[in-house]
């Protein structure tokens, strides 16, 4: 650690060092199982062993961080390689809803990636997967925005392929159950929400579900709306809200606390010679009313975020706008997938 006490800290707005991941990591999802513990589902490897990045690497590889130790270890490997996962917690188990695959066997070192329907159940205690009803024919997908109502995940959005120059985005609301293990359907009003996306973020905050940023078709194509379901009420359909995003941004990470929606950096700025976004906004769900902080320490993109006590977790990354041309130390880099963990104290 670089940071003498990273943990019980009463200064708040500020950055904190954690333990490196155990591997260079990014286009994971990250989800808490307690208190105490977060773990890191599938994702892309770093491929290539000297200073430069050769390719990226898709995983099954689950390693879960116990924050009072500030120690990884290794559990149970996904039943299938998968980047992008559309993962969530319910009363304490993984669930694991689809994602996006190599196209290519063996994959390519700058893949083609298409949708698996596949889904699992992780039990955090028996260190087991089991599988689950798949989705829906025609509703696979990757990089969707989840939100937890009960025993319900609802899936907003997502792609179906990401390829070095293309991808698309969804407009599809599906949710599962997890007490029948079934996907249901919601009204036609709520099944979609208003404009395509992909790599937003997202969370239910009492009976609302929030869908925050992220891009609509190709990577430049950033979005700072907040689309909102109050999913008490799923006949009146989804509304935007007036409190855009001040800088819109699309591959970022977010986490509620309380009744606060903070966001953390993104890919695709123009502004930046790595275009990377290091921007911390913050939405205020009662307001609808956005804020900056203090921007990140180290910004990245390709990650997701975990929020628990004071802290927003945020593991591994990606240094740099995959694809983008960036000299770092008289070398050319396309990619700089990296083993960062750091958190922010609220």
């Amino acid at each position: 650690m670089t940071n003498a006490s990273p943990h019980n800290t009463k200064r708040t707005g500020h950055w904190v060092n954690l333990a490196k991941l155990p591997h260079h990591r990014q286009e994971h999802g990250t989800v808490p199982i307690d208190d105490n513990t977060i773990a890191l589902i599938g994702g892309v490897f770093r491929l290539g062993d000297g200073d430069v990045q050769e390719g990226l690497l898709t995983t099954d590889v689950v390693e879960v961080y116990d924050i009072p130790s500030d120690t990884w270890k290794t559990k149970a490997p996904t039943p299938y390689k998968v980047n992008h996962p559309n993962v969530a917690t319910v009363n304490g188990k993984i669930y694991l809803l689809g994602g996006l695959v190599d196209a290519q066997d063996p994959p390519l070192p700058y893949p083609d990636w298409i949708p698996s329907g596949e889904c699992h159940v992780y039990d955090t205690v028996k260190d087991v997967w089991s599988p689950l009803e798949p989705m829906e024919k025609g509703t696979e997908r990757g990089s969707a925005i989840l939100g937890v109502h009960g025993e319900m995940i609802y899936v907003a959005g997502g792609m179906t392929f990401l390829i070095p120059d293309d991808q698309d985005s969804l407009t599809t609301v599906t949710a599962f159950n997890t007490t029948s293990g079934k996907w249901q359907k919601l009204p036609d009003i709520a099944s979609n929400i208003p404009e395509g996306r992909q790599h937003g973020v997202g969370a239910v905050v009492g009976h609302n579900f929030y869908v925050v940023g992220g891009r609509y078709m190709k990577k430049q194509n950033v979005r700072g709306t907040v689309f909102i379901l109050d999913l008490n009420n799923q006949q009146a359909g989804w509304k935007i809200s007036e409190g855009e995003m001040p800088v819109p941004r699309g591959g970022l990470s977010g986490a509620v606390l309380g009744k606060k929606f903070y966001t953390f950096g993104g890919e695709a700025n123009p502004n930046a010679t790595d275009g990377i976004f290091n921007e911390t906004e913050v939405f205020d769900i009662t307001t609808e009313k956005w804020s900056q902080k203090k921007a990140m320490a180290v910004p990245r993109h390709g990650l997701s975020a975990v929020a628990i006590g004071n802290k927003v977790y945020l593991p591994g990354g990606g240094l740099q706008e995959d694809g983008l041309s960036v000299w770092v130390d008289g070398k050319e880099h396309l990619l700089r997938t990296t083993d960062h963990f750091d958190a922010y104290v609220v």
